[in-house]
């Protein structure tokens, strides 16, 4: 269980308590919600309390004022636009060998290089974290354990580190014990270590279409084949597919980011969580379920993870906290489920342990008593992000254009039309100073050459909304250009 919150986040419980429903579409569009007086009484807080609610829910736009009527659920200004999602994957049914890595080394660098307007990362900015609270941290934990400055540390990992991570998986419906858990250097290694364990060069690993280029660059640097699996935009890899594909194919692992997938921000309903984890246990095939943005998502059912349905020990759950808490700490955790010996060995061949300072600090920071209040900051900013990016997408990028309409996280997806060259969009852009990561990244195949994805996670300010509309401006000219 998490820490209480203090008393002054009292309106960021009221405001999430609101914010989910209308995320879901439980409250729609013109929906009334209560008045301030009415949900003060309701809760027991001053009006204050609900008053700093409403303004944040506001800056949001999920809710709306309207002068002596009350507050009401707002329209998102690009659902009224009328922009569709984009269409489920329909990847080719054979497994791949992947070579996507120097183009996504290409990206990443410029994504993060001085004078350029970027969109190709997918990572929080520093602004939206609580610097000085980490820096008080890291500070604690270097005086408190001083004697780890100047000693190598082996083992799996800070045991209160661990305990804390234990007790953060309860958020996510899973009880872990302690002593099974490895701390690593981030999610990635977790996931690499994780398909070592459990693979041989030439083996088939099923995962999303599109997914997260980074899996498909560890698949290359282990000389595995990718079985893309029919992916829907809105509620992620389509189960079905996966059972024809175990059918079909000899498919040794399953790699899988159930909660705000990379790219595209799907999230699957707990009806299909708890088919996939039937279905891996039957076949007796490991799943790598990443739960890197499971804390990002609009509500809590989506932090739900697979795991929580696995009683067999066949999910190998994967995580950190770059994304919400620290992103410089760099550490992230694995539980392997019935891989836990041969991936704790593999660990310690690999790179051994990690900074005893930092894994102090990072227990520190999670279990501190503004921990959750710090989450749901971000997932409001985030979320207002999202929709005016959205917004803009819906008035300056070309007709047919579709996007994503995640619940949470901080990417959008966004298919173009097919007369649009993604890698020639991403060469102009580049031309004028904007980075963005094009569909090519995202795939062993070349299905998504007229797609993009968008990183909002760093700077948003007026440089950055008119690289968005820029973007646009582009892609429509592409699209009128004679083929």
């Amino acid at each position: 269980m998490s820490e209480p919150d203090p008393p002054g986040t009292l309106y960021l419980q009221i405001a999430d308590a609101i914010a989910a429903p209308i995320r879901a579409g439980t409250l729609a569009h013109g929906e009334r919600i209560p008045s301030v007086r009415e949900l003060a009484r309701r809760h027991g807080v001053a009006l204050g309390t609900v008053v700093q609610a409403y303004r944040l829910l506001e800056d949001s736009r999920l809710i709306e004022a309207r002068p002596r009527s009350g507050y009401f659920v707002a329209a998102p200004a690009a659902q009224q636009a009328g922009l569709p999602e984009p269409e489920a994957s329909r990847p080719p049914a054979s497994s791949l060998a992947v070579d996507v890595s120097s183009l996504a080394e290409r990206v990443m660098c410029l994504a993060h290089e001085p004078g350029y307007v970027s969109f190709g990362a997918a990572c929080p900015s520093p602004e939206l974290f609580s610097q000085e609270r980490v820096r008080r941290a890291v500070a604690r934990a270097a005086l408190r354990q001083r004697a780890a400055l100047t000693e190598y540390t082996i083992g799996p990992g800070d045991e209160s580190l661990r305990r804390a991570i234990a007790r953060h998986a309860l958020s996510l419906g899973c009880q872990l014990d302690p002593h099974d858990l490895v701390v690593t250097n981030s999610c990635l290694e977790s996931i690499a270590l994780c398909l070592r364990a459990v693979t041989q060069p030439g083996d088939v690993v099923a995962l999303e279409s599109p997914t997260l280029f980074s899996f498909l660059v560890i698949l290359e640097s282990l000389h595995l084949r990718a079985l893309e699996i029919p992916t829907h935009p809105r509620t992620g890899l389509s189960v079905d597919a996966l059972q024809q594909a175990f059918d079909k194919q000899p498919v040794k692992a399953v790699l899988s980011v159930p909660t705000l997938s990379n790219p595209i921000g799907a999230t699957m309903p707990q009806t299909e969580r708890r088919s996939l984890a039937q279905l891996v246990a039957e076949r007796r095939v490991p799943l790598i379920e990443d739960v890197l943005c499971n804390d990002l998502a609009a509500h809590d059912e989506a932090r739900r993870a697979v795991r929580a349905y696995d009683p067999t020990g066949h999910v190998m759950l994967c995580g950190s906290f770059s994304k919400t808490v620290a992103p410089g700490l760099r550490l992230g955790w694995v539980d392997a489920g019935r891989w836990s010996t041969p991936v704790a060995r593999l660990k310690q061949a690999t790179s051994g342990s990690q900074s005893a300072v930092l894994e102090h600090a990072l227990a520190d920071l999670l279990t501190q008593p503004g921990a959750e209040a710090s989450r749901r900051r971000l997932r409001a900013a985030l979320a207002t992000r999202v929709d005016e990016a959205r917004s803009l997408i819906a008035r300056h990028y070309p007709a047919g254009t579709r996007v994503t309409n995640p619940a949470g996280g901080l990417i959008l997806w966004v298919e173009l039309p097919r007369g649009v060259d993604a890698l020639a969009l991403f060469q102009s852009c580049l031309e004028e100073g904007i980075v963005i990561a094009p569909g090519t990244m995202f795939s062993a195949t070349d299905h998504f050459r007229h797609c993009i994805r968008l990183g909002l996670g760093g700077e948003w300010d007026e440089p950055h909304r008119a690289a968005l509309k820029r973007v646009g401006t582009l892609a429509t000219a592409m699209g009128q250009s004679p083929s």
